[in-house]
Formats: C-alpha cells, sequence, structure tokens
C-alpha cells in the first residue's frame, strides 16, 4: 500500500485532520506534511514538501487543503511531476484521476463538507487512470 501524503493551510487544517482521521480508521498508512494547528501560515510552506514527495515517489496520491484551494493548487502545480486537482465533489475527483491522471487531490476547506469530503477522498483512491486518449494530453502537460 502507497503511503499518502497529507497537507494543508490554517484555513484547511479541519478538514486535513478529518481526512487524516479517515485514513486511521481505514487503516491507510499517510504522511502528514503540515500544518498541525490552526494558527496561521502560509500555503507554499506546506504544499512544496507534499509535491516534492509526490515527485520523489515517496508519497503517491498527496491530498492537500487550503480554504479556497486555489492558492495551495497553484503551488503544487508549479512541480513538473505534480497534477493537482481542485475537487469539490465526488464526480469531479472521479475524472481528474480517470481523465487527467491526477496525483494530488486538492480539496477547499472551507466550501466542502465532511460528508461529501468522505466522498471525494474515497472516489480517488479508488479510480484508476483511463489511459487511452488521455495519456498523449497527459504527456503534453510539463514544459519541456
Amino acid at each position: 500500500m502507497n503511503t499518502i501524503g497529507l497537507c494543508s493551510d490554517h484555513a484547511g487544517f479541519e478538514i486535513k485532520e478529518f481526512v487524516r482521521h479517515l485514513l486511521e480508521e481505514r487503516g491507510l498508512p499517510y504522511k502528514d506534511f503540515g500544518t498541525y494547528s490552526p494558527e496561521p501560515c502560509d500555503y507554499p510552506d506546506v504544499a512544496h514538501p507534499l509535491a516534492y514527495a509526490v515527485e520523489r515517489g515517496e508519497v503517491y496520491p498527496g491530498i492537500a487543503v487550503c480554504g479556497s484551494g486555489v492558492g495551495i493548487s497553484m503551488t503544487l502545480n508549479k512541480h513538473q511531476g505534480v497534477r493537482a486537482a481542485l475537487c469539490w465533489n465526488a464526480d469531479i475527483a472521479k475524472l481528474s484521476r480517470q481523465h487527467n491522471d491526477a496525483n494530488v487531490l486538492v480539496l477547499p476547506g472551507r466550501f466542502i463538507s465532511e460528508e461529501e469530503t468522505t466522498k471525494a477522498v474515497d472516489v480517488f483512491l479508488q479510480t484508476s487512470f483511463e489511459g487511452g486518449r488521455h495519456q498523449k494530453r497527459i504527456e503534453k502537460i510539463p514544459l519541456p
């Protein structure tokens, strides 16, 4: 079983902790890159370590949370080996895996319920990349 990477800023801390407990309940291994409290912090400080770990193959997949999900997505996607997908429901999470081979699920902590978080995490972890016609698109994402 792969180790799942987790991170959040202060605005996503509550949902990250919910996800952490969800993974623990299911016996899934994870590495928490912080933050470890609701004290204010900057999302790049937690996103970059997660992204480097994804790129090195130390964790797969990643799950990241910030208030809107936008800032942490932008940061994660600066890394050539990361395909972070901002998902606010299970349908988007499923398509991000099937069509985009997303390797980091990003959740908008201030705009998603625990119920929808559970659904999105479950489908993201259970869905595989379809490949085929989508593969050539994935290959065009990294900068030369």
